[in-house]
């Protein structure tokens, strides 16, 4: 098996904490729990979910890339809430994303994320096989 390969996104948690947003271990690849944080640090979608879970897949999304990988070889999601109420913008984002990709799913209702403003979290693991030459 290949080293563990570490990649940051510059997120302001993840040197606080001291975590990674993305590891690719061999073929697995693991991103952190993610929000809807944007690149400049503001949270998208104040008070709506489905704009939030948007933003919270592009990260994701942007986070697959620096492995190679992208939204389609994503093969688990877990996602937390912070209200039932939020379920159908999270899950009209997520089926946008993934309808075609079908990875397996579980989303769980938590008291609350790091940041009040913060309404969903998403992380997913998927399997992105390095070509031939070992990229």
């Amino acid at each position: 098996m290949a080293a563990v390969e570490r990649h940051g996104s510059g997120g302001p948690y993840e040197a606080r904490v001291g975590y990674s947003r993305v590891i690719r271990a061999g073929d697995l690849v693991v991103v952190a729990g993610t929000t809807a944080l944007t690149p400049d640090g503001v949270i998208a979608g104040i008070g709506d979910p489905y704009l939030q879970a948007q933003q919270t897949i592009e990260n994701i999304e942007a986070a697959l890339a620096r492995v190679d990988g992208s939204l389609a070889d994503v093969i688990r999601t877990r996602v937390y809430l912070i209200d039932t109420g939020h379920f159908d913008g999270f899950a009209r984002a997520h089926g946008e994303a993934f309808g075609d990709i079908r990875p397996v799913n579980t989303t769980v209702i938590v008291a609350e994320l790091a940041d009040p403003r913060m309404l969903v979290e998403i992380e997913v693991d998927a399997w992105v096989p390095r070509d031939a030459a070992g990229a």
